[in-house]
């Protein structure tokens, strides 16, 4: 069998192939993208739709969004909608037409003015970036949202975002001072509050902006008392078109960026916009407060709200018991902790913010009196609380609840938590009983939800969990849509407090009624006559005929049902993938995704990744490919063939799939950070499986592929071996036949001579006459090809340190570990490799002696990929350095210490502290005992990642990845301060910075030994 082509089955259209050629041809100074793949990218969101564009365009500034409007007025079915961070859960920015992506380039913050308490930004700023240049000057922008490290200020503005404490922070639409707009036709269009009598006069006109004028004021002035009595009056008031705001009767003031706020990009690109500043508060408090049951909760909140609090959040024990399972958890337990006898089934997390100690004091005291007399009495559901006036601490358990969206995602089974229905808003005073009969409904059809808000607002999100790639279960969607809509008007509220209407917009015209949907439909027609803009969404223009968008339009699980259940086991964290996005951090201390964050290409993330993975799945099972033989092998061309593909390169989407795979730096991050647990290094793995049974592997490759053979065998002839690989012809030919660079010399002296009078030799026999009770005072250190051929010193002196402890250290002899072979995708190799590697551990670990790597992602392999070779595994455990220290008794520490003033720098390996996250606190725990004090280095990726560093293509990337963060903290230490767990880490630092940090161990053996 021959592995066929992936073919691309969707073209662009005349009309706007056309478009797109006469926009290359123009001064269109930004990037425009028509690959299927980048398409593909911005087919989804974070919610349940897909749509696919004709491209996407990345504007620099004002003029190209002018040169993108004006260039449209000469093809009328070109339309558009402006994207920023895709975190929206209703398909707000999706569409089958072009799609204006503001956040690669348009992220500047252009001016503060803490004297005044503004501040101008372009549309693509971050909301958590724009946070960390204002915190300096003591102020933030106060709407909060869960996604608010990579929601960008023009999705704000676009869905009027609010958020956590919107009670008294109010929302994005009440901190607009001015938006600098462009309109479909290219107009730039300034607005800013105007009196009455200046609207007037301008309306007057007959430019765009007077006949935009002439609506507002018919239509919010005129038709005032109308909206007044339709709409309940809610802090979460109405979104899409604020006829209400838009008008200040009061102040006599009209107001177009209220209209603009909230539209969903269904009226202009949101390019510039003008922001008020809230002030940051002195003195914060957060107490925890605990509850027999969810109900509880949400009944006691009024009383918070009635005591002042800033805000009121809540989440139930589904939510609760989700963190628990996630990394995230090891960062709070000590904040939430369980009370002993009894069970919490719900949470509210209680803000008090103020400038005054003492006010904010009285306030808690009054609240702690209440709160001990309830957990006594049971009244109120009450089982107790925990306090907190630690801004660290109270980041950190917002953290939980804003990553509540994304584990609600990690449930099991095929039935995942999703938005259509979860954002609806009440009365507060209402929502305890909407949400009891809101759980009827839904336990009615008998589903599993989870629930999280902000009860202060009666914003509640409820995601019942359904799989639609179910046909039925995609019905019941939209039944429970409908049955949601009706029981929100009954309880007075909205249907969309918070996330905007999207695709939702068919219930538009019930809410508002004829009269005044209509109203809407001309202030569209104002603005975009030609229903360029976002077209489907919120309304129509009067005089068009266009459709609104529907609950029961495309959904991603409509491709996702075509794929056979076998590929979706086997590509299992690429179908996971729910598109909550948090890859997309922007925070380059931050591990995740170090190649999202250097391309700012969303095709180079885990979202991006994992969907290019389910489509080509898709694609594949279309062309008739059988899963299993596939995985088996069985489609592998011979050489011959494979060489004559590679030469002819088809039109094979997998060439865009392999792009964005090549761009991964397996360094393992997203599988603990992303809430669903994303691998993308696991999926990677086995797409390369499987290209390289059609086309011809690189160099490289095999190089890779036999690294953990050939260096042991260059290391009997160091000298010689580094002669030949490191001058200056043997790195062209390296380049420019294997597409590698700046290849690491081997260690001279080698580890074998190093290690002669520091450890003792393996011997399997001699060990096993050890009596069962000395056992433990042998450590028996695991090889791996890098530290041990390339950073010697550091594996000998790992044998020090155990000496120095008081145990007696014993090399094993080198065993290839595989996990190169794996990054490389060679499975097959590495199923052999892993399972002749495995017996060996196996044995040894029968010795009942503790076995330590140095190397901890080398370590974590034998945990995590060697999980593929099923039973071939066995138990063997083998122990990080910092983890078997720490489990060293006090007494082997007592002699050691000799207390320093001056701290070490501590920089961990990105795969290691997110993959054990207490990795910073053990080693600053263990350093403690000789004490010396230790700053945690916060950083993100170091940019080398293994092999990804050496090659060629990626050099460029590798060295920008460690600018982002790793080159400033480096320099605020002294060289001989910085210690790298990494070993390529330290490699980097080498490269870039011309000396080699030391490995934590190295600096414990230095404190102990000069005793």
């Amino acid at each position: 069998m021959n592995l066929p082509v992936v073919p691309v089955e969707s073209t662009l259209s005349e009309d706007y192939r056309a478009y797109i050629g006469q926009l290359e041809k123009s001064a269109f100074s930004g990037d425009i993208e028509y690959s299927y793949g980048s398409r593909l990218a911005v087919a989804t969101d974070n919610s349940v739709y897909q749509k696919l564009p004709q491209a996407v365009v990345h504007p620099k500034g004002i003029s190209d969004l002018q040169i993108i409007g004006e260039l449209a007025n000469q093809h009328p079915t070109v339309k558009f909608s402006a994207r920023g961070g895709g975190t929206g859960t209703n398909g707000q920015s999706l569409t089958d037409g072009i799609v204006v992506d503001m956040s690669r380039h348009m992220n500047k913050i252009l001016e503060i003015n803490p004297q005044e308490g503004w501040v101008r930004v372009q549309s693509g700023v971050v909301k958590d970036a724009l946070n960390d240049a204002l915190r300096p000057h003591g102020y933030f922008f106060s709407p909060d949202l869960s996604t608010s490290n990579r929601a960008t200020m023009g999705g704000m503005i676009s869905t009027d975002a609010s958020g956590q404490g919107s009670l008294v922070y109010g929302k994005t639409s009440d901190h607009v001072l001015g938006l600098t707009s462009v309109l479909a036709n290219g107009e730039i269009l300034q607005t800013t509050p105007l009196t009455v009598a200046q609207a007037e006069e301008k309306a007057a006109r007959s430019d765009t902006y007077g006949r935009i004028l002439r609506q507002v004021l018919n239509t919010c002035r005129g038709k005032r008392q109308d909206i007044l009595a339709k709409f309940p009056r809610m802090n979460r008031f109405l979104t899409g078109y604020d006829l209400e705001h838009a008008y200040d009767e009061e102040k006599q003031l009209i107001d177009v960026s209220r209209l603009i706020t909230g539209s969903e990009g269904s009226l202009v690109f949101v390019a510039e916009a003008k922001l008020s500043l809230t002030k940051i508060s002195n003195h914060t408090a957060l107490v925890n407060i605990k509850y027999d049951s969810f109900e509880s909760a949400l009944r006691h909140a009024p009383r918070m709200i009635a005591a002042q609090a800033t805000s009121v959040e809540t989440v139930d024990s589904k939510v609760l018991n989700l963190a628990r399972t996630d990394i995230i958890w090891h960062s709070i337990a000590n904040l939430i902790e369980d009370v002993p006898g009894k069970e919490m089934l719900g949470l509210n997390m209680v803000e008090y913010n103020s400038n005054d100690l003492d006010e904010i004091k009285q306030r808690i005291d009054r609240l702690e009196e209440e709160l001990t007399a309830a957990a006594q009495s049971g009244e109120y559901g009450v089982i107790g609380y925990q306090l907190t006036y630690d801004r660290a601490d109270i980041n950190k358990i917002y953290a939980m609840r804003k990553k509540s969206v994304g584990l609600l995602g990690n449930t099991k089974g095929s039935q995942k938590p999703i938005a259509f229905a979860e954002d609806t808003g009440v009365p507060p005073e209402n929502l305890a009983d909407f949400i009891l009969e809101f759980r009827a409904l839904l336990d009615g059809h008998g589903l599993q939800y989870g629930m999280f808000g902000h009860v202060d607002a009666g914003v509640l999100h409820v995601r019942p969990a359904l799989d639609l790639c179910d046909v039925e279960q995609e019905k019941l969607m939209h039944q429970i849509s409908d049955e949601v809509v009706a029981l929100v008007a009954k309880y007075g509220g909205l249907m969309w407090g918070e996330h905007g209407k999207g695709y939702r917009s068919e219930y538009g015209p019930a809410f508002f009624g004829e009269e005044l949907f209509n109203e809407l439909r001309r202030i569209k027609g104002a603005f975009d006559p030609a229903n360029k803009m976002n077209p489907g969404k919120i309304c129509t223009p009067i005089d068009s005929d266009d459709e609104l968008v529907k609950v029961s339009d495309t959904k991603r699980a409509t491709y996702d049902r075509t794929i056979p259940v076998t590929f979706k086991d086997s590509f299992k964290p690429a179908m996971d993938c729910n598109g909550n996005g948090l890859c997309f951090n922007y925070d380059t201390t931050s591990p995740m995704c170090p190649s999202s964050k250097i391309t700012r290409d969303r095709r180079h993330s885990p979202k991006g990744r994992a969907g290019l993975i389910r489509e080509w799945l898709r694609l594949l099972a279309s062309q008739g490919v059988d899963q299993q033989a596939l995985m088996a092998g069985k489609y592998k061309a011979s050489w011959f063939t494979r060489w004559k593909n590679s030469r002819n390169k088809d039109e094979d989407f997998s060439h865009e799939v392999l792009e964005a795979m090549n761009g991964c730096l397996a360094c393992k991050s997203c599988s603990s950070q992303c809430p669903v647990k994303v691998d993308v290094p696991e999926f990677r793995a086995k797409f390369l499986n499987v290209y390289y049974q059609r086309y011809l592997r690189p160099l490289k490759h095999h190089l890779v592929a036999n690294v953990e053979t050939l260096t042991p065998l260059m290391a009997k002839l160091p000298k010689l071996s580094n002669l030949l690989t490191g001058n200056a012809l043997a790195g062209s030919v390296l380049k420019n036949v294997a597409g590698y660079v700046d290849a690491p010399l081997l260690s001279v002296p080698t580890l074998a001579e190093q290690s002669r009078d520091v450890m003792q030799s393996f011997d399997l026999a001699t060990l096993a006459q050890v009596p069962e009770q000395e056992r433990d005072n042998y450590v028996l250190i695991v090889q791996d090809p890098f530290t041990s051929y390339y950073d010697a010193r550091v594996v000998a002196d790992f044998g020090r340190l155990v000496s120095a402890l008081g145990k007696i250290p014993v090399l094993l002899p080198f065993k290839p570990n595989g996990k190169p072979i794996h990054v490389a995708g060679f499975l097959d190799k590495f199923a052999k490799t892993a399972t002749d590697t495995a017996a060996f551990l196996n044995q040894v670990a029968a010795l009942n002696m503790p076995m330590v790597g140095v190397d901890t992602p080398l370590v974590l392999c034998y945990r995590d990929e060697y999980k593929a070779i099923g039973d071939a595994r066995g138990d063997f455990i083998v122990h990080t350095v910092h983890e078997w220290l720490a489990t060293l008794a006090d007494s082997c520490w007592q002699s050691a210490a000799s207390a320093e003033n001056t701290p070490m720098a501590l920089f961990a390996h990105c795969t290691e502290k997110t993959a054990l996250p207490k990795t910073e606190q053990t080693w600053q725990a263990l350093f403690a005992k000789v004490g010396q004090p230790i700053d945690i280095v916060k950083v993100g990726c170091c940019g080398m990642a293994g092999n990804y560093g050496h090659e060629a293509s990626n050099k460029e990337n590798s060295l920008g990845i460690y600018a982002l963060s790793w080159e400033q903290a480096v320099s605020r230490y002294a060289p001989s301060q910085i210690m790298a767990t990494g070993y390529s880490c330290r490699s980097q630092v080498g490269r870039v910075e011309q000396f080699k940090p030391k490995h934590p161990l190295q600096v414990l053996l230095q404190r102990i030994t000069r005793r």
